[in-house]
This record gives structure tokens, sequence and C-alpha cells, in this order.
């Protein structure tokens, strides 16, 4: 039986609670110094001791825990988990029954119910990601309900959180029979190798499958492609199948030469036929401005924030420079995909980045399409920061 701790919320805060607002920030409580362990059950109550909402204390970046229910008298208990991950599963059903996918999202966090918690699934795999210590003391209800509502050939997990917030390296067998890595995976038809037992990342992000596939389909036809931040080289390799002239890699970290040219061989094609660079992103841009390299299409998928020895590189602050950039190495109507996971502004934000960096260089651009999470993300309109992929498709206009 877990502990159960009073938490009262400033009154401006109890109808924003109310309306379905999930996570549990620091600014909308008075009796901060009540949190004790990371698992207790929280119960919100208004300045008049009146139920508000039933969550779980479990410290992210994001806050202090997760709202799980608005009934009074709803317990946290394992069939509370059982249910909520019936109802994703159900959600599911048909990426279940998909032919030419079986890597995707099972269970999203907030967006299913239980912030705090995904599961992804990988061709018979499932990988439990845990976000921080207190959803971690959930641990037995959420495989226990798991074991019982799927079949599977082996559960693994990966904790990402420790005292500084970071991921966990350990071994994430959890039950079942240990998988012989890297599994391949097809997405829309597409071969992945995944890892789930190495590092925090498992080889490919599964919210994008909708953006590579339209890469492929639409826009790589005998076009030459530039893949920055290129991590396994996934946008590559759909570039590749679609009839790319020739990509090009990006990607600072050592380890993506080898894991580039592993997704490129798996899926039948010649790795040394394309570019594999590994090289800080921010150097290669004005390399190829001083060699007047150009290219037809380029694939711009910052991490949120990342750091080389030279650049610091956020978001929210330095996209608009970033795009400035690759519109310089960009042909005249060639595309840039922009894309980001920041979840500190919305696409209406993300369109002004756009917008203002043309406008800097005197140049002139049309918005193609645009991407958000694809369905198997579920996010909830009550949380914005749950919608957080932003992907547009530009066409750069001949001056």
């Amino acid at each position: 039986m877990k502990k159960e701790i009073t938490v009262k919320v400033k009154s401006r805060f109890v109808d924003k609670f109310k309306s379905g607002y999930p996570l549990i920030f620091k600014e909308a409580i008075i009796n901060i110094d009540v949190f004790d362990k990371e698992g207790d059950i929280v119960k919100l109550v208004d300045e008049r001791n009146k139920f508000i909402a039933r969550g779980y204390y479990g410290k992210q970046n994001k806050g202090y825990g997760w709202i799980l229910s608005r009934k009074e008298n709803e317990k946290i208990d394992i069939s509370f988990f059982e249910k909520k991950i019936v109802s994703a599963l159900n959600k599911r059903v048909s990426l279940y029954n998909s032919r030419d996918t079986n890597a995707f999202r099972v269970f999203n966090g907030e967006g299913d119910g239980i912030g705090g918690l995904t599961i992804d699934y990988f061709d018979g795999y499932y990988l439990i990601n845990w976000y921080s210590k207190g959803i971690y003391k959930f641990r037995d209800h959420v495989i226990n309900s798991l074991k019982r509502l799927v079949e599977f050939k082996a559960m693994y997990q990966k904790k990402r959180f420790d005292t500084q917030g970071k991921y966990i390296e350990e071994d994430g067998f959890v039950l079942g029979e240990r998988g012989q890595f890297p599994i391949i995976v097809k997405e829309n038809g597409v071969n992945f190798a995944i890892y789930l037992n190495e590092g925090a990342m498992v080889g490919v992000f599964l919210d994008q499958r909708n953006v590579r596939k339209t890469i492929r389909n639409k826009y790589s036809k005998g076009k030459t492609v530039l893949n920055t931040f290129s991590y396994t080289g996934a946008f590559s390799v759909y570039a590749a199948l679609g009839g790319a002239k020739k990509t090009t890699s990006v990607d600072l970290a050592n380890r993506s030469l080898a894991k580039t040219i592993e997704q490129f061989s798996i899926n039948g094609i010649d790795y040394e036929a394309h570019d594999i660079v590994v090289e800080d992103v921010f150097n290669y841009f004005k390399y190829a401005l001083k060699k007047e390299l150009k290219f037809d299409m380029v694939i711009l998928d910052p991490p949120s924030y990342a750091k080389s020895k030279k650049f610091k590189f956020s978001a929210a602050n330095d996209y608009k420079n970033l795009l400035k950039e690759a519109i310089a190495i960009t042909e005249d109507n060639g595309v840039i995909v922009a894309s980001t996971n920041c979840s500190s502004f919305n696409m209406t934000k993300f369109k002004g980045f756009i917008d203002t960096a043309f406008k800097e260089i005197h140049g002139k651009y049309k918005i193609l399409e645009e991407f958000a999470l694809p369905s198997d993300f579920r996010s909830i309109k009550e949380y914005e920061e749950s919608n957080y992929l932003k992907v547009v498709f530009i066409k750069k206009i001949k001056r």
C-alpha cells in the first residue's frame, strides 16, 4: 500500500488542474515541504481541502509528479495501471496488424494517462522507459499488467533518471528470452537495427516515422541530400531508398559512422556510394560554404540542446541561425526539412523562426507540408508540451 500525502493547491491553479492539466508543478503548491519519498501517492486539494485530483510524486526536470485520476474514489493500484495499458493497446490495434511496420510506441506517458512512463514495441520485444524514481516505484504494477495483456519475446527497461536526472547505464533485461542484438525491425518496409541494451537510445526515433516516409516517397528521387545531426542515418536510408542521387550524413558522435553503415547495409544499400561524415555540424556548414557545396535537400533535426568543443546550441534560441546556415547551402528550389522536438515553443513560434530566417537574408520560401507526432505518440491538448514534435518542409524559392 503506497503512502498518500495531501498537497494543497494555490487557488489560482485549481481550475488549471481540474480542466485536465496533468503536471504537478512547484509554483502551484502551498505546502511544498510535505513531499517525502518519490512514489508516494499525492492527493491534491484546494485551500478548503476539497478534492481536486490524485497522482504520484516523482521528480522530473518538468515538475514534481503527474496527476493520474480526477475521480475521488479511484485507487491507484494494479487494476488502474492495467486499465490504462488496455486502453493504450486498443488504440494501437492497426499498428499491431500492420504488415510493413513492427516498431512503434505502445504507451506514451501523459498522452495515455500516466506521465513519466513510455512503452515501445519492437517486433515482439517491449521496452519500458521510466522517467523518474517515482514512476519506477510502480514497476511491478506496469510489468505484471503488461505480462498478462500481451504476448512477448522479452521485456527490457531503461531508467532515464538518476540523482542528476541522467540515464542510468545498466543491463535492462526484465523477463522473457534475452535477445541477440541488434534485432531487425521494419518501419514502412524499411529495416532498422535496434539495440535495447546499449545506452539510452535504441537506434531510431520512432516519432519521425511519417516524416521519413514522406522524404522517401515524395522528395528524394534524383536529389542530393544532406542529413545533419544524422545519428544512425535513418533519414539518409529513406532518402537512398527513395532514389536519392547521393546522401551525406553528418554527426559529431564517433559511433554514428558504424551505426549508419549498419543501417545502410541491412537495407541492401551500398554505403560507399554515400558520404558519412563524423564532424561537428556547425563546422560542416562552414566547410560546405567554403567549398561551395549545395544540396537539393537539407534535413535539420537537431537535439533541443547540443554542445561541442566550440559550439553550444539551444533550439529555442538558435534555430533561426541554424536555418540561415542551411538555407545558404540549399539549391534554389531545393527543400529544407526543418524539425525540432523542443517542447518549450509551439508550431506558430517555430514558423516564426523560419520566416525571420528567410527575411534576414532577403530570401523567399514556401511551406510545402507540416508534421506533428504520429498517432501512437498520443498527446493531450491540456498539456501543449506533450505535442512536442514540429516538422516543416520548406521550399527555397529562387529570388
